[in-house]
């Protein structure tokens, strides 16, 4: 969330952004309730300080009449602001609604564009695979060393749903141990965080209100994550920290669930789009800093691309355009790695910064050198997201024989260095 303040002194600039992200935005009819949200609270103030004048003249007054009268004048003061509170509750009401409906401003760097296909490449890593044969799908791959169920795993879980098995599973678990060892060596610190979280942690992050049709909902009113950096944000919901211990760097792990709502007939078969998926994050929160935000994001991105190298497969970075960011990104990269099958690259990480628009939300905050309260920045970044990678592992490494060849970093977790038939 954007600073009122700011938005009021800068309201071209957050304009242009609204446009360069695509989001429509009535700033006008913002900043026109904020001028009655601010004249009524100029006099609501005025009102309360009527009540303490008049409680000390009533606790100081020496005859019963003069207390009687200022309590009988008291009484009208306080139906006055009976009915102004309650006015001001209903324009914060709708304030509110508007100020969680402002995008982030995004970096000049961001180019201009209407979706993912308006992103542009950075650099790419990684000799493309050439293949004296027809190289098969991941699908196919996995069903033929009986990797992956599909049929049962509709018939269980229904549409995208999906039983790994065997290698598929063994897989999933080295890509695991891997990633953990690794990240905890950069140090980050190691949590397991909530699926099930709160709708308050969905507004701080920014995924509430505008991407409700893409979470699965619980009947008492509670969402499941797409993402662990959801409650990895809530953490340090509503506390100070101190600059001291600041940047905060994890890598936090949980089940995610997304409905995929808007993607029917997109990646209907196999497990790269799917329901439920087992993903870790990295999460940073550091000081109020552009030139900070700028170097972690740089890291957190370079953290993503070296698990790809070690995995030795090829990829690309891109940088999302306007239309392609979300409500809060300020700038994201996009990691994609290449889908021989589909003879194109295919995102396996994604990299975004903030400055404190998410923390603003959730009202995170350190105390600088100078004892001034100030909110953090905050960022995040893929770490691994499972089954999906699977895809590009099996797929990259397969041979004509349809063995697949396991990447040389995971080989002493699977204890083997091919699957074969």
């Amino acid at each position: 969330m954007l600073d009122i303040k700011f938005i009021r002194e800068n309201k071209d600039i957050v304009a242009a952004s609204a446009k360069k992200k695509r989001i429509d935005i009535d700033l006008d009819k913002l900043l026109s309730l904020d001028d009655k949200r601010r004249e009524l609270q100029a006099k609501i103030d005025e009102r309360r300080a009527e009540q303490n004048v008049a409680s000390n003249a009533i606790a100081s007054a020496k005859a019963d009449g003069e207390r009687q009268a200022i309590i009988s004048k008291m009484q009208d003061v306080k139906e006055t602001l009976r009915l102004e509170e309650e006015s001001m509750q209903e324009i914060l009401k709708e304030w509110r609604v508007l100020m969680v409906q402002v995008p982030n401003v995004p970096d000049v760097s961001v180019p201009d564009g209407g979706s993912d296909a308006d992103n542009k490449e950075v650099r790419a890593w990684g000799e493309i695979p050439k293949f004296d044969f027809e190289p098969k799908s991941h699908t196919e791959l996995l069903l033929l060393h009986d990797m992956a169920d599909y049929e049962r795993g509709a018939k269980v879980a229904g549409f995208r749903g999906y039983f790994l098995k065997n290698d598929g599973a063994r897989l999933v678990w080295a890509l695991h141990h891997l990633v953990e060892e690794r990240f905890v060596q950069l140090g980050f610190t190691p949590m397991v965080v909530p699926s099930m979280v709160r709708r308050e942690a969905f507004v701080g992050t920014g995924y509430l209100p505008q991407s409700e049709e893409d979470l699965y909902r619980t009947q008492d009113g509670d969402y499941l994550a797409g993402t662990a950096e959801v409650a990895t944000m809530g953490y340090y919901m509503d506390e100070i920290l101190e600059k001291k211990d600041l940047p905060l760097k994890f890598v936090s792990f949980s089940p995610c669930f997304r409905r995929e709502a808007g993607s029917h007939g997109k990646d209907t078969k196999g497990i790269f789009r799917i329901h439920e998926f087992l993903k870790y994050e990295q999460v940073v929160l550091c000081e109020a800093n552009h030139e900070e935000s700028v170097k972690w994001h740089e890291e957190l991105t370079k953290n993503a691309e070296e698990l790809l190298q070690v995995l030795g497969l090829p990829y690309h970075v891109v940088i999302n355009c306007g239309g392609d960011l979300g409500l809060g990104q300020v700038k994201k990269y996009d990691i994609e790695a290449w889908m021989p099958s589909e003879r194109t690259y295919r995102e396996t990480h994604s990299s975004s910064y903030f400055h404190d628009f998410q923390t603003r939300r959730l009202n995170i905050r350190y105390r600088d050198d100078g004892g001034v309260v100030r909110y953090v920045h905050s960022l995040n970044n893929t770490a691994l997201a499972t089954p999906r990678i699977l895809c590009q592992i099996v797929e990259n490494n397969q041979q004509a024989d349809g063995s697949i060849t396991i990447p040389q970093a995971l080989r002493g977790y699977m204890g083997k260095d091919a699957i074969v038939r």
